[in-house]
């Protein structure tokens, strides 16, 4: 389960990525995100409503956690838009995908079994997201914003992982998926609301083409959070979080695929290397 499901959070947040993109150049990147968390809101609410098992029973140390690790990835998007405002995406993305090996670092600390296949397993996944994620269009200027996006972005990928680690292993095995997430894009539309000054602009109401491809990508993002933490809640943290990172994969594939950007020799040796990490996990739970 937790493969199928890491392998789904991926294809889901490939998907998204690549929507991103499209929606940040159409209507701003904070209303791209403000519409995500506000579908997410929404869909999320009207689940809680109608849910009749006792959700919202957990001890306050629970709840302190779910609000930390939501603040984390409230945190993390903001970090990684800084990064990617301000630095050179080929340099903020595979940083980024380090979130990975800073969820199975604590996983291990904490104390969670990782076979020898299975650490060989995470280390192929990784190497595979590091490749993917090399631009064959490098540039060596503009060096003078270089170390504030490398900051950026390892802050970015430090309170994601940790994020991950900690609604995987405290908060969702007692609050599950439903409640989870919902504190997540709860918190993340308030923090959008108070941070922005032009609020109205940020609400405005987007023509029908924008909206659609802001639902596709909120209802995809969607699906990746969902499929994390059933993954997560069921199997191995530090295993769904690591192929997750395949999203970048995906979405170079897409990029190649349906906007005629060329992936370079490295960004394919890179899916074709996470999928071998994928295999290898596959074989040691096998």
């Amino acid at each position: 389960m937790d493969i199928l499901m890491g392998l789904a959070a991926a294809l889901c947040w490939g998907g998204t990525d690549f929507l991103v993109g499209i929606n940040a150049r159409s209507v701003g990147v904070r209303r791209a995100v403000f519409f995500s968390q506000a579908i997410g809101f929404v869909i999320f609410t009207a689940l809680l409503l109608v849910s009749t098992s006792p959700v919202f029973v957990a001890s306050g140390a629970v709840w302190g956690l779910a609000l930390l690790a939501a603040g984390l990835m409230v945190s993390g998007s903001l970090a990684l838009s800084q990064a990617f405002a301000i630095g050179q995406a080929a340099m903020v993305a595979p940083l980024v995908t380090c979130y990975g090996a800073v969820t199975t670092l604590l996983s291990w600390i904490s104390g969670e079994q990782l076979t020898a296949l299975t650490l060989a397993g995470l280390a192929i996944c990784l190497l595979g997201v590091m490749l993917t994620a090399i631009s064959p269009g490098r540039q060596p200027g503009h060096r003078s914003s270089s170390l504030p996006a490398i900051v950026f972005a390892l802050l970015a990928a430090f309170c994601y992982g940790t994020g991950f680690w900690l609604q995987g292993k405290y908060t969702l095995p007692v609050l599950g998926p439903s409640v989870s997430l919902w504190l997540g894009y709860t918190l993340g539309l308030l923090a959008l609301l108070t941070l922005t000054t032009q609020r109205r602009a940020l609400v405005s109401r987007p023509d029908w083409r924008q909206a659609g491809l802001l639902l596709a990508a909120s209802l995809l993002n969607l699906g990746g959070f969902s499929a994390f933490s059933v993954g997560a809640s069921g199997g191995s943290v530090a295993v769904v979080t690591v192929l997750s990172t395949l999203s970048g994969g995906i979405a170079a594939l897409l990029a190649a695929l349906l906007l005629r950007e060329r992936l370079s020799v490295l960004q394919w040796m890179g899916v074709f290397t996470v999928l071998t990490g994928a295999v290898v996990l596959h074989v040691k739970s096998s």
